[in-house]
């Protein structure tokens, strides 16, 4: 296959590929309501003939191209978040804008762009002849996954039955090959008190002075280095071969970090001692950290041991009904998840990107200098479905998708025409280095 047929079929689509993404996000698309996005990505689908596009009953578009036994997939949500402060924003979210190289919007780089490449992508391997009876590609438009992270994903594999034989991600890469991510959890912090007037504190047990304690190790826990004097050792031993046999991978992902994201608490009145307290605590989790090994580490610091009982820590639960009523309940934990570098399919993504764009990240003119820095194989700050497709089920997930990581989520966001192009282009030429 000539790689300039491929980069040509790709260009030759970048208006289409434009217009498809502004129609996309002129519908507002948050979690739990992105029914328009669906319909839209749906018909899309039907108008470039795919051979199947259903919905699932989560509300999750599959759309299939070509007929053969061997599955491969292109993932992309297709929720955002909100747009937050109106008055940050220089232009309407959803109107959006477009000049000769930027398409604006709420959602253009998180990631409603990973979308469109891959519906071209699929469309430019149909009209190159790409396609053959030895693969079928599937493009997924997921839910849900700005509110918990891989919940689609356990929905399309352990409800719809589709097992990929690997998955690419098309969240947003800077124009990199993303092989891995921290993943993270959300736990809960229960401390139990006994209130009584405040005029009298004594006659008490506040629950918030218990939590003080508990604040204090969690804080160290975060930057505690991880010497013999520190009583509580910090994360950050988790680099170390001594204490993680996965160091390497974890060097590679940075190190784990907790934060205090939320406190609650209850009292009779703003009159009286405070007879509960608890935390919300994010924790993001490197190479060879778990669920377990999360929470007994918050179980064993000295002041949640020092009052036993009266302290609960839990893992919190997500179940939330998708935008078609379906509830489908799990833990709110997101694995770590890491492709080997020498893996198969991190090395077909390479060989592809060599052969179209070769060793260097590909950059539209105003992103040059962010990007020319970074390495092309590297990985992503945040989380992605990949926790539950890699993290939970072991299907090998790699990364590369139109836009920037620092759009997720910010006021003004924008994308880049050429990165569409560039995406679809080797979502087109992937299957050629990896089934050779």
């Amino acid at each position: 296959m000539n790689t300039e047929n491929i980069k040509a079929a790709a260009a030759k689509y970048e208006k289409d590929m434009t217009a498809f993404l502004r129609k996309i996000v002129r519908h507002p698309g948050e979690s739990a309501q992105e029914s328009a996005h669906a319909t839209v990505i749906a018909e899309e689908m039907r108008k470039l003939s795919f051979n199947r596009v259903k919905t699932d009953p989560m509300g999750n578009v599959l759309g299939y191209m070509g007929t053969g036994k061997r599955l491969i997939a292109f993932d992309a949500h297709i929720d955002t978040v909100g747009i937050g402060n109106r008055d940050n924003w220089d232009f309407d979210p959803y109107d959006g804008y477009e000049n000769e190289t930027e398409i604006g919007g709420r959602g253009v780089s998180d990631q409603l762009g990973g979308v469109v490449s891959a519906t071209y992508g699929a469309k430019i391997m149909k009209d190159l002849g790409i396609l053959n009876d030895k693969f079928t590609v599937l493009v997924t438009g997921s839910v849900q996954e700005e509110d918990c992270d891989g919940l689609c994903w356990e929905y399309i594999i352990k409800e719809d039955g589709i097992k990929p034989e690997f998955v690419v991600s098309t969240e947003p890469t800077d124009g990199g090959i993303y092989r891995g991510q921290r993943g993270h959890m959300e736990i809960r912090v229960d401390v139990k008190g006994v209130s009584c007037h405040g005029s009298a504190p004594e006659r008490g047990d506040n629950a918030i002075y218990k939590m003080a304690d508990i604040l204090q190790d969690i804080r160290a826990l975060n930057e505690n280095g991880f010497s013999a004097g520190d009583k509580i050792k910090g994360l950050a031993k988790m680099l170390d071969s001594r204490y993680n046999a996965d160091y390497a991978e974890a060097n590679f992902l940075g190190k784990g970090t907790i934060t205090v994201s939320e406190i609650f608490f209850t009292s009779p009145s703003r009159c009286a001692v405070a007879d509960s307290c608890s935390i919300s605590l994010d924790r993001r989790m490197t190479a060879g950290e778990t669920w377990e090994s999360c929470l007994a580490e918050i179980r064993t610091l000295p002041a949640v041991k020092k009052y036993g009982d009266d302290v609960k820590v839990s893992m919190y639960q997500y179940a939330r009904a998708s935008y078609t009523g379906l509830t489908y309940p799990i833990e709110s934990y997101f694995p770590t998840w890491v492709l080997p570098r020498d893996h198969k399919l991190t090395l077909a993504m390479e060989q592809a990107h060599k052969e179209l764009y070769g060793n260097d990240r590909t950059s539209p003119p105003s992103q040059e200098s962010v990007r020319a820095e970074r390495p092309l194989v590297d990985k992503w700050t945040f989380s992605t479905n990949g926790v539950s497709i890699m993290g939970r089920n072991h299907i090998p997930v790699i990364g590369f998708g139109p836009g920037s990581e620092a759009q997720a989520h910010a006021p003004n966001e924008i994308t880049w025409k050429q990165d569409l192009v560039t995406c679809a282009a080797l979502y087109a030429m992937l299957p050629l280095t990896y089934f050779k």
